[in-house]
């Protein structure tokens, strides 16, 4: 966690990427008393039931593969 003054994030804002580069917990202050924080964006981790809700979803194929690819073949000549 880091703490900076009001003036030095008004003077850091032109340069957001330098002044959070470090991905931590950043702590405002004004004349010494905390007046914001800012946190890091947390990267979105899909989930197990995400992935299982979306196999779910789609559709099984119900003809074996050697069929469809037989029947492909027999298409081109």
């Amino acid at each position: 966690m880091r703490t900076i003054t009001i003036r030095q994030a008004r003077e850091g804002l032109s340069h957001p990427e330098q002044l959070f580069a470090d991905g931590d917990e950043v702590i405002v202050t004004r004349r010494g008393e905390p007046i914001a924080r800012i946190l890091p964006i947390a990267p979105a981790k899909p989930s197990l039931s995400t992935l299982r809700d979306f196999l779910a979803s789609q559709p099984m194929q119900t003809i074996p593969s050697e069929v469809v690819l037989a029947e492909d073949r027999e298409e081109r000549w």
